[in-house]
């Protein structure tokens, strides 16, 4: 059976190379959102995106970052970070850079998302502890194709690294 994950993004850059991975279709992830549906959500303010976030996150196994050029530091990444990890989910991330978008672009490496965050008193920065996945290959095909021979154990590594720290 798939595993069920939620895919944590910049949805004004990435929404196109996050959908690419989710056709992949080797893990379940929530509906990715029309740009009109996301904008309905946020017309509900901060606190109706928490509960769609919530909600979303509910009966999976694990917050997949798909990490793009911008999407460090955004205010709801960092929530679903901090809410998936204190609900006790996996957590990985995958650079999605060196896919193509709806215009055939690729774009410039992000910065790890979960650094930052830390856990244990601030001794432990989660950069440190969770995996972050760079795809290999020289073309937009070969990452997809690196993503796709992948992401399943990437989750499962995710998920063994978060049960790790589970106390």
């Amino acid at each position: 059976m798939a595993k069920k994950v939620f895919y944590s993004f910049h949805y004004a850059d990435d929404a196109w190379r996050v959908q690419t991975v989710k056709n992949i279709g080797s893990v379940e992830g929530q509906p990715i959102l029309t740009s009109n549906a996301w904008e309905e959500v946020k017309r509900g303010g901060d606190k109706a995106i928490e509960k769609w976030i919530n909600e979303q996150l509910n009966y999976k196994d694990c917050l997949v970052v798909l990490v793009g050029s911008n999407t460090a530091g955004r205010k709801w990444v960092e929530y679903e970070i901090k809410e998936a990890w204190n609900r006790g989910k996996g957590l990985v991330g995958i650079y999605i850079h060196n896919l193509q978008n709806s215009s055939g672009l690729t774009s410039t490496k992000g910065l790890n998302p979960f650094r930052g965050f830390t856990i244990r008193n601030g001794s432990i920065d989660l950069s440190t502890i969770l995996p972050i996945y760079d795809p290999t290959g020289f073309d937009s095909k070969q990452v997809y194709a690196s993503i796709a021979s992948n992401i399943e154990s990437w989750v499962d590594a995710g998920i063994v690294a978060r049960k790790r720290y589970s106390n």
